[in-house]
């Protein structure tokens, strides 16, 4: 269990509570050290892949845990921002402001919170959906809009307002890219539960344990 993969995902873990703590102190020092931590625990998420592609250390332990401790940044730092209100700061109808800060991070954690069910029941059912390039898409987009955002109190004391402005737009549209892509990710996931509830198409479709007896057959051959 303690693998060098399996740590970095431990690690990813336990720097959660460490950069909620410095996001909320105050003083743009306290900022900028979030926003390095926050970088550190995403760039784990490739870096414990990666290790345990190279060290053929993959592991149930890891596969469970590891979109576990993604979930856990994604969900902090987005309620983080939300609580703060650095998700937006123009000045739109009256009333919509709050709306529109919880929108993307609404639909982003919603869809983690669907994904996690679907991939539970499907995996109880021996069905594999595989991670697609646009999931990767949308996670980097995710992971580079949320880091902007951290450093939007930066921005604001730094550039000129015009410039702090355009840096927030391009933060908070690249949040709502992240959700829009997290809809349609989400969506192929939901589309493979739903065929998988229809009889039919459940005894068509190959399994995970059909697949690798015929390929564990190809190699016998």
């Amino acid at each position: 269990m303690f693998t060098l993969p399996n740590l970095i995902t431990i690690l990813r873990i336990l720097l959660v509570p460490v950069f909620a703590v410095t996001f909320a102190l105050p003083g743009l020092g306290a900022r900028v050290v979030a926003f390095a931590i926050f970088c550190v625990a995403g760039a784990s998420d490739a870096l414990d892949g990666l290790a345990a592609r190279k060290l053929n250390a993959g592991s149930d332990f890891g596969r469970m845990l590891d979109p576990i401790a993604d979930k856990i940044l994604v969900g902090v730092a987005l309620m983080m921002l939300i609580a703060e209100g650095n998700i937006l700061q123009f000045n739109l109808v009256p009333g919509m402001k709050g709306l529109l800060r919880l929108v993307p991070a609404l639909v982003i954690l919603a869809r983690e919170i669907l994904v996690s069910g679907l991939r539970e029941f499907l995996a109880g059912a021996d069905v594999s959906v595989p991670v697609t390039r646009i999931a990767k898409t949308k996670t980097t987009i995710q992971m580079v809009a949320i880091g902007a955002m951290i450093l939007e109190p930066l921005a604001a004391a730094w550039l000129p307002q015009k410039g702090a402005l355009t840096y927030t737009a391009v933060a908070y549209g690249g949040l709502w890219l992240a959700a829009a892509l997290t809809v349609g990710t989400g969506y192929a996931y939901f589309r493979a539960g739903l065929a998988h509830l229809n009889p039919r198409a459940a005894s068509d479709r190959p399994r995970k344990s059909d697949a690798r007896a015929r390929g564990r057959a190809g190699e016998a051959v």
